[in-house]
């Protein structure tokens, strides 16, 4: 690059949504949807355990942070993504590119440490219940919460500091929705082969520790859940990791096909509608399982809620 005439980049046009001009009104009022239904379900999970003096433990507060880190999350990226469904206009500056990236990253591994809390909480209630309220001491608790969001502040900003190091010079249009790593890195000039490396490298690890962590937990559980003599004793245990289980697939089986998928010519057809994976439906689909699949959790928004809606029938 020495030596030649260039111009550096100042914004980006994210063309993921170009190639459905038809559809793009159906995925603004369906993306819409799902995102004010993802924002309702999490405040409502959030508002149930504030309101209800039963669920202040350390499982619970786990799950508030968990609707926190998903709400910014989605809010980092689904009311740009809406607004340029509706626009032919789709630029966006430098310094907002790396922003979105920063906090997407930042509220996304945040999630995933979290998970990964969560199942350490399930492990200690399980298989050290005598030890829990030591182990799990609210101080204990909300350090582990703030450890989770400092790690993921440092993914994020080590993830945006490595890739808006780079020189971009050329092209500016981004093949995707929302400013993600892959298609910026092929707009940067000269060899960027060693920041995508340790980029991918440095995710991938971080998303693998976790769910081997998870995993470890969960060992640790079924072991000594199997132990246990009665069937009603074993249906019990087991179905307080039902919804936090059932949340870790979803939440890694999408992140594995973003981060593990192999190289290869991608169409942005396929880029597009694979980044709504974990843009949109993971998020969506999150305060619905924590809803349906945790009992006490279920029984109680009823209480609470439909009570002042329908009182006669409550």
């Amino acid at each position: 690059m020495q030596g030649a005439n260039f111009s550096a980049v100042t914004e980006f046009i994210l063309i993921g949504f170009s190639t459905f001009p038809r559809l793009q009104l159906m995925f603004f009022l369906l993306f819409l949807l799902m995102y004010l239904f993802t924002l309702l379900g999490n405040l409502l999970i959030m508002a149930t355990v504030w309101k209800e003096h039963s669920l202040h433990t350390p499982m619970y507060l786990f799950l508030c942070a968990l609707s926190i880190s998903e709400i910014l999350y989605t809010f980092a990226i689904i009311p740009r993504m809406l607004a340029d469904l509706l626009s032919t206009h789709r630029s966006i500056p430098f310094k907002a590119c790396a922003s979105q990236m920063f906090f997407s990253f930042t509220f996304g591994f945040t999630h995933s440490f979290l998970l990964t809390v969560m199942g350490y909480d399930r492990y200690v209630a399980i298989c050290h219940p005598l030890r829990y309220n030591v182990l799990m001491s609210p101080r204990g608790c909300a350090c582990l919460v703030a450890w989770s969001w400092a790690g993921g502040s440092v993914m994020g900003l080590v993830v945006t500091s490595a890739i808006f190091q780079l020189i971009f010079c050329g092209p500016n249009e981004v093949h995707h929705f929302a400013c993600h790593v892959p298609p910026l890195l092929k707009l940067a000039c000269g060899n960027v082969s060693t920041v995508a490396m340790g980029v991918g490298l440095l995710c991938i690890t971080a998303l693998l520790g976790c769910c081997l962590l998870i995993l470890l937990s969960y060992s640790f559980i079924v072991a000594t859940v199997l132990r246990i003599p009665s069937a009603e004793g074993r249906r019990k245990a087991f179905s307080t990791c039902a919804s936090h289980l059932t949340v870790v697939v979803v939440h890694y089986g999408f992140a594995s096909v973003i981060y593990l998928k192999p190289k290869g010519p991608q169409s942005l057809e396929g880029d597009t509608l694979m980044g709504i994976t974990y843009t949109v439906l993971t998020p969506f689909l999150s305060p619905i399982i924590f809803s349906l699949r945790n009992k006490e959790l279920k029984i109680t928004m009823k209480k609470t809620f439909l009570s002042k809606l329908y009182p006669e029938n409550i």
